[in-house]
């Protein structure tokens, strides 16, 4: 399954499959290099096909839910980002190669993406039971992380005495070996039980507590033993009131799910009415669909 959602960052930026013609793209001491020449090169690549692919693909989806994509949600989702790397966030585009312009392009892509999920997925009220039970709100907690369980054991006596928020965060700045969260009094970024990047016990530990409380046993993960504080835990309430919310965790999954994304991205190729006019590239959707209809739609 190709990586839609980012993979094609350095690529996209200078490669486009426009008219060729035999205008210089660069010159050399041994001669020129025509775009001909470097369509031709290009096209013969597993990077350029995957390039055609996602052209390909940004069109139909381009015609059939652009009007669902609005370039609000496209900044919504770039300041994001933004925001979540900070100052870094100009390096990092650097880093992967890739403008902001080109980023907003690949998150527009994402967004049309997920509007066809929508499209080709129909959410029962069985599903929605089931989403149901593993749902929990976005919740924000901080940690003292330390490497000894006594350590641990330490920290909650002394909360035991006194469990106010200011107490924990000034243990944290004392007692956490988490460089990265210590000096904000172990706070950590809101997660809800859609995150992957957190170990789950601290997960089922952390929704576990509710507001304003801590942990009353250490938490064991591979980092060592954590102390945990909820600062925001609203409760999970009612399944009816939280619709919204389990409609978008199904489309997310199924966003996650390469085997679903495969049938979703073919269904569209199928029934975008794409013609391949480049012999050499005429099975360039043969991931996505079989050979003859492949040949058929062609």
């Amino acid at each position: 399954m190709k990586k839609w959602f980012a993979a094609l960052a350095g690529v996209l930026l200078t490669f486009t499959l426009a008219a060729c013609s035999s205008k210089t793209v660069a010159t050399t001491s041994g001669g020129k290099i025509t775009e001909s020449q470097y369509y031709d090169s290009m096209k013969k690549t597993t990077s350029g096909k995957q390039v055609l692919q996602q052209m390909i693909l940004d069109k139909i989806l381009e015609g059939k839910y652009g009007d669902k994509v609005t370039d609000k949600a496209v900044n919504k989702e770039y300041n994001k980002y933004k925001k979540q790397y900070g100052s870094s966030f100009s390096a990092v585009l650097a880093q992967n190669g890739m403008t902001a312009s080109a980023f907003k392009k690949s998150i527009r892509s994402n967004l049309l993406l997920r509007q066809a999920v929508i499209a080709n997925t129909k959410i029962t009220n069985a599903d929605l039971k089931k989403q149901w039970k593993s749902y929990e709100p976005t919740i924000t907690v901080a940690q003292i992380l330390v490497s000894k369980k006594e350590d641990a054991d330490a920290i909650i006596e002394e909360l035991k005495k006194d469990g106010s928020w200011d107490n924990f965060k000034k243990l944290a700045k004392e007692k956490s070996i988490d460089e990265s969260t210590k000096n904000d009094g172990g706070k950590l970024p809101s997660f809800n039980n859609m995150d992957t990047s957190l170990d789950s016990d601290f997960k089922k530990a952390a929704f576990a507590l509710k507001q304003g409380e801590f942990s009353q046993e250490p938490v064991k993960t591979s980092y060592g033993y954590h102390v945990i504080y909820s600062i925001k835990n609203p409760g999970k309430g009612k399944m009816a009131d939280h619709t919204k919310e389990l409609k978008d965790q199904i489309i997310d999954e199924k966003l996650n799910d390469s085997t679903a994304l495969q049938k979703i991205i073919a269904k569209e190729f199928k029934e975008g009415n794409v013609n391949i006019k480049d012999s050499d590239l005429k099975d360039v959707l043969s991931d996505y669909i079989s050979s003859s209809s492949s040949s058929s739609s062609k």
